[in-house]
Formats: structure tokens, C-alpha cells, sequence
């Protein structure tokens, strides 16, 4: 049984994120993990002299926490009939990456859901910020960002984007090739670059690539570099409702060290459709 654990605020784009779970394994084993981290804001703890006020912030938080869990698992007994599907909820105390670290090695977790609002300027610093210190913090597991808003209805392909420089491991692309199985749809490896020749490295790993891929129905696209990475992709990936991107998360070391350009960060805030990120 596949053991999915979703992260959720309770807020709208939350749900959006175990909605979207939900239907894109509909028809696989699954047990969700619903996660609910808490903790007094800076606000509250500034003008807390001693435990006892803190003690009760936290009980009300608990309180809150748990009540509201218990709201997600009645509404899925109620409307949710698959049969394949469980649900279980957590609530713990603490920071959101903290907590998702724990739930992750606690419940033997195979993919991390979460939702991720998209954001400009500084609003990014705040918005973002949970979504990017998860990615930071958990590296052992996929994990997928839903943005706001996104309607999952069905999955037409799932680009993968990469640039060839890292050898793909065994089972490390397990995920988008379940993926792409269970919904037959086509695996498009995108390659940015400014040239498209490639060294005999990269060579050498697009071979084991297409080894690791055998059997589905994939193809290569490249398209060339504009402005930066994250843009290019995702001005390709824009009208695609029906696709995930992918990438390997450390993988774009490159033009971060050419531009300065923070591509999994960019592509996790600005991409209009679901992003997964596969440990290295």
C-alpha cells in the first residue's frame, strides 16, 4: 500500500492539495496521512512571561488542531467511497519541515503532498517560505507541490526536466514512471540550455536514461534557454492543464552557479501546475 503523506493549514489551497492526491491515485492502495503542524505565532509568544501562558497557547492550539483533523477524516467517510483508499491525521507541535520530518520517517512515507502559493516580490519570502524549507529539509523522499487554484482532471504527460549531468539512479524515477502507467501518459524529458551539445557524460547518462524508460512511451524536447530556466519551462509547460513537471532536486547546480538562478525555488513558486521533486 502506497502511505502519502499531505500537509494541510486547513485553508482552501490545502484541500486543493488532498483533492488533488486523491484523484491522481485514485485507483491506487493508498493510505493518506493528513498532517497538521502548530505553534504559537511570534505575536502570541512575544508577551508570554512564563510557561503557563505558554502551556495554554498550546493546549488551545492542540484543541483546535485536532478538532479540525477530525472535520477532514468525517467529511471523507461521508463523500469518499474508494475503497482503496484510508485516511489516518497527525497533529504535532512545532514547525511545518520539523514535523513533516518526523510524520515522514515515523509512518515509513513514500511521497510528500503539499500545496504552494504563488508569489511575487516579497510576498515570496513569507508565502513561500514553508513549501521551501520542507524541500530543504526532506531530501530522502518526492515530494509534489500543488499551486493555488489547480484543478486536477487527468494526466496527458509528465515532463521531466533535466539537463543530463547526473546519473539517474535505479528506482529514482519510480515515481513519474508510476505516474505515467497509471494514467498512460507520456514521460517529455525537457533539456534547457543555450546549446544542445552534449558532453560524453551527459551523453553516457541520456543513455541509461532512456534505459530507465524502456517500455514507455517518452520523448526528448529541448528548448532553448530564455531569460532563465524556470521561465523556460514554465512558458512550455503553461498551457498544459494536464501534465506534471518534474525535476531532480538538486540537479540545476549548474545555472545556479552560471546566474545566480535558484531554479528549484523559482519553479516551485511560480510553476501553474503540480511540480515533483525527486530526491537525488
Amino acid at each position: 500500500m502506497k502511505k502519502i503523506l499531505i500537509t494541510t493549514d486547513f485553508s482552501e489551497n490545502a484541500w486543493n492539495s488532498i483533492f488533488t492526491a486523491i484523484k491522481l491515485y485514485t485507483e491506487v492502495d493508498c493510505h493518506f496521512y493528513i498532517l497538521h503542524a502548530f505553534e504559537p505565532s511570534p505575536l502570541n509568544l512575544m508577551g508570554s512571561k512564563n510557561h503557563q501562558r505558554l502551556s495554554v497557547i498550546y493546549d488551545s492550539l492542540s484543541k483546535n488542531s485536532k478538532k479540525e483533523l477530525e472535520e477532514i477524516l468525517t467529511y471523507f467517510a461521508i463523500n469518499h467511497k474508494n475503497l482503496k483508499h484510508q485516511f489516518s491525521t497527525l497533529s504535532k507541535p512545532g514547525n511545518l519541515e520539523v514535523a513533516v520530518e518526523l510524520a515522514v520517517n515515523e509512518n515509513d512515507i513514500d511521497i510528500l503532498i503539499m500545496g504552494t502559493q504563488g508569489a511575487t516580490g516579497a510576498k515570496e519570502v513569507f508565502l513561500g517560505s514553508n513549501t521551501v524549507k520542507v524541500l530543504k529539509k526532506v531530501t530522502n523522499i518526492p515530494i509534489l507541490t500543488v499551486p493555488t487554484g489547480y484543478n486536477f482532471q487527468s494526466l496527458k504527460s509528465v515532463f521531466f526536466a533535466t539537463d543530463f549531468t547526473v546519473p539517474y539512479k535505479k528506482n529514482g524515477l519510480e515515481p513519474i514512471i508510476e505516474l505515467s502507467k497509471i494514467w498512460k501518459s507520456t514521460i517529455e524529458i525537457v533539456h534547457v540550455s543555450v546549446e544542445f551539445i552534449l558532453n560524453d557524460h551527459q551523453e553516457s547518462n541520456k543513455e541509461v536514461l532512456k534505459e530507465r524508460l524502456s517500455g514507455l512511451d517518452y520523448k526528448f524536447k529541448n528548448l532553448p534557454f530564455e531569460i532563465d530556466v524556470s521561465k523556460s519551462i514554465d512558458k512550455y509547460a503553461e498551457n498544459s492543464h494536464s501534465s506534471i513537471l518534474s525535476l531532480i532536486r538538486h540537479q540545476h547546480t549548474f545555472w545556479e552557479k552560471v546566474i545566480g538562478e535558484a531554479v528549484v525555488k523559482k519553479v516551485a513558486f511560480h510553476s501553474k501546475i503540480p511540480v515533483l521533486f525527486l530526491p537525488q
